[in-house]
C-alpha cells in the first residue's frame, strides 16, 4: 500500500492539500475555486471520485473559498467545528456538516485523520495528521508558534506540509504596515523560515522522506531562499516548495521495514508504523 500527497495550491491566495491511498482520499481545506480544484486534480492524474471528505482548518478565505460549491457538487462531508462554521458564516448544506473533536481520530475508509488545536487568529483553528498504509502525513500551516502539540505530531510524520511563511529580515524591511507585521510574527499569525527550520532540525524523525514547505508569503519570502536554507540541512529528506501559482507533483510514499535510503521514502520499522492505529475515535461510514 502507498500514500499519495500533493499540494493543489499553497499561499494567501488559496490553500488545498491532498492525501490519499489507492482507494480513499481527503482534502485539507478548499481555498481555491471548485473549477480550479477540478482542473488541477485532473492535471495531476487524480480523481475527485476518490475524495471522501474535506477537513477545514479554519475560516479564513484562503482556506474555504471553494468549499461550499465543491462540497455541494460532490456531496462531500465537511469536517468542521461549529465555531469555525459560524465564524466564517460558511453556507454548507446541513447534512454535509460533520463535527470533530481535537485528538480524536476520524476514520475515512483506510485513512485516520486527527485534528489538534493550533495558535492562529481564527475562531477555532486546527491542524491535522492523516494516517494510512502504516504512514503519517502532517498538515501544519497557519501556525503562530511551535507549541508542544505541533512538536508531538510533527515528530511522528513520514512527510509533512510545513509552513515557512516569511523571512524575518524581509518582513522587517518590507512594505507591510507595522500592525500587520506584528500580526504575522506575534504568536498567532505564521511561522518564519527559521522557526520552521528549528522544528525540522530538532524534531524531524529519521524516516521523514518529504517536507513540503507551504504557505510562503508572496512579499516576505522567496522560494529559492527557503529551498536553499532547508536543503543545506535536508539529510535525505526531499525538500519541496509548494507553489502559490499551481499544483505540485504527486508524491508517492511507501513504508518499508529496513532503514535503507530510498527515493520514495525513508523506511520505518513495522512497530513504529503501526503504533498509532488502535486509538478510539469517530468512525465515519462512507455513503458510497
Amino acid at each position: 500500500m502507498s500514500l499519495f500527497i500533493a499540494s493543489l495550491n499553497s499561499g494567501s491566495n488559496g490553500n488545498c492539500y491532498y492525501v490519499g491511498d489507492e482507494k480513499d482520499a481527503v482534502l485539507v481545506d478548499a481555498g481555491i475555486s471548485c473549477r480550479e480544484t477540478e482542473m488541477r486534480m485532473k492535471r495531476m492524474g487524480l480523481s475527485m471520485k476518490m475524495v471522501r471528505a474535506i477537513f477545514v482548518s479554519h475560516e479564513h478565505t484562503d482556506h474555504i473559498k471553494g468549499l461550499s460549491i465543491l462540497a455541494k457538487k460532490y456531496q462531500l462531508p465537511v469536517f468542521i467545528t461549529r465555531n469555525t462554521l459560524l465564524g466564517g458564516r460558511i453556507p454548507l448544506q446541513e447534512h454535509l456538516v460533520v463535527s470533530f473533536r481535537p485528538h480524536d481520530p476520524v476514520t475515512i475508509g483506510g485513512l485516520s485523520i486527527t485534528a489538534f488545536p493550533k495558535a492562529h487568529d481564527a475562531s477555532d483553528p486546527h491542524s491535522f495528521i492523516i494516517e494510512g498504509s502504516g504512514m503519517t502525513i502532517g498538515v501544519f500551516t497557519d501556525i503562530g508558534l511551535v507549541c508542544e502539540q505541533v512538536i508531538r505530531y510533527f515528530s511522528q510524520c513520514h512527510a509533512a506540509f510545513l509552513e515557512a511563511n516569511y523571512d524575518a529580515d524581509m518582513l522587517d524591511k518590507g512594505k507591510y504596515p507595522y500592525y500587520l507585521k506584528n500580526r504575522i510574527r506575534g504568536g498567532r499569525g505564521h511561522l518564519s523560515n527559521m522557526q520552521a527550520l528549528e522544528l525540522f532540525l530538532a524534531h524531524r524523525p529519521s524516516y521523514m522522506s518529504h517536507l513540503l514547505l507551504s504557505h510562503l508569503s508572496k512579499d516576505n519570502n522567496n522560494p529559492e531562499l527557503v529551498s536553499e536554507l532547508f536543503n543545506r540541512h535536508a539529510d535525505g529528506t526531499e525538500i519541496v516548495v509548494a507553489s502559490r501559482y499551481g499544483e505540485s507533483a504527486v508524491y508517492q510514499l511507501r513504508p518499508v521495514l529496513a532503514r535503507i535510503p530510498l527515493a520514495v521514502s525513508h523506511p520505518l520499522p513495522l512497530t513504529e508504523a503501526t503504533s498509532m492505529t488502535n486509538r478510539p475515535g469517530l468512525q465515519y461510514r462512507l455513503p458510497f
